[in-house]
């Protein structure tokens, strides 16, 4: 049987197939049946900044209501000792995985300052978790910055990070940057240990009845995958030192996982696919990983992984725009269909 074990962020897993940040892994008892099927690590979701903040000022509200007009009132109630705190929350959560699961369990973190960056990832690391991902979540809408200096500022979060805590780093990043391949360097320099490609963008949508901007989430899909796949590919041989790359958005299946190994990734991550068939999808997942490569004779992730990366690849120039022509050749029209 192959050996399907390995490394991540200077942590060594028992399986490539990562479960990453979700409402899944949001649940202890979740986040134990997603174990025992088989995950490598556990992402667990972002602690937002932007959602203290606002739980503060809330809190604040409702103590003070009414205080300068009804000061007696005050006496009325029993004084409250403690409100647990979202951190609190978050790393109560933490913990709580951690007692139930024998995988590395990694903590998300998507903040809004650059105090809130370190603050909140030494609260993390402080706390036990093996590993933070930085969910660097930014949409550039000011038109009078610049790409560099947008650039600078995410470079500086993680150089911050970096400094703060000890345990290994990676980052989540979009797409969107001006110049990818030269960013993703500049991440790894910066400190990061590695990169989880990429994040998804959720775009708002329009109710046209009652016209106002409406929130709707939808799962991702497999042909999302080859966003990272290609990235993946380009990135593995000229990222500095080493460093880790994640595969995530539409990982479905077996297959999916095998093309991530093939292009560079050293892990693949879900969620989607277990949100629609059940934590127990993982075992299917790894099962059909384990007859690919003994069907084409790997013997483990270690000897599989970048077989097909751009610096491998019998045709680099298919991960680029030499590839871009084939794809709208590869278009054919079905016989069924009338022209």
């Amino acid at each position: 049987m192959p050996a399907i074990d390995t490394d991540y962020l200077g942590l060594r897993l028992r399986s490539p197939i990562v479960a990453s940040a979700g409402p899944l892994t949001g649940d202890v008892d979740t986040a134990a049946r997603l174990a025992d099927a088989g995950v490598g690590a556990l992402v667990l979701p972002s602690l937002f900044e932007e959602e203290i903040e606002h739980e503060e000022v809330e809190l604040v509200a409702a103590l003070e209501a009414g205080a300068e007009h009804y000061a007696e009132a005050l006496d009325y109630f029993p004084a409250v000792p403690h409100f647990p705190t979202a951190p609190e929350r978050y790393l109560a959560h933490l913990d709580a995985t951690r007692a139930r699961v024998d995988v590395p369990v990694i903590a998300s973190l998507n903040a809004s300052s650059p105090g809130g960056w370190t603050r909140y990832a030494r609260l993390l690391a402080d706390a036990g978790a093996d590993a933070i991902e930085l969910n660097v979540y930014r949409v550039a809408t000011d038109p009078r910055r610049d790409p560099a200096s947008f650039e600078a500022d995410d470079l500086a979060i993680v150089a911050d990070v970096r400094a703060a805590v000890e345990v290994p780093v990676a980052v989540k990043l979009s797409p969107f940057y001006t110049a990818m391949a030269n960013f993703a360097g500049r991440v790894i320099r910066a400190g990061a240990d590695g990169l989880v490609l990429f994040n998804r963008f959720y775009q708002p949508d329009i109710d046209i009845d009652s016209r106002t901007i409406a929130p709707r989430l939808e799962l991702s899909s497999p042909w999302e995958l080859r966003l990272p796949l290609r990235w993946i590919a380009i990135l593995r041989a000229h990222l500095p030192g080493g460093a880790s790359l994640a595969a995530s958005s539409g990982v479905e299946t077996g297959a999916d996982v095998a093309k991530a190994l093939l292009v560079g990734a050293d892990v693949a991550m879900t969620t989607s696919a277990v949100l629609r068939h059940g934590p127990e999808h993982v075992r299917a997942m790894e099962d059909e990983l384990v007859a690919w490569m003994s069907g084409h004779e790997y013997v483990s992730v270690d000897q599989l992984r970048g077989s097909v990366s751009q610096a491998t690849a019998e045709d680099p120039a298919a991960f680029e725009r030499a590839n871009y022509v084939r794809i709208l050749h590869s278009w054919t029209t079905s016989a069924e269909t009338p022209v």
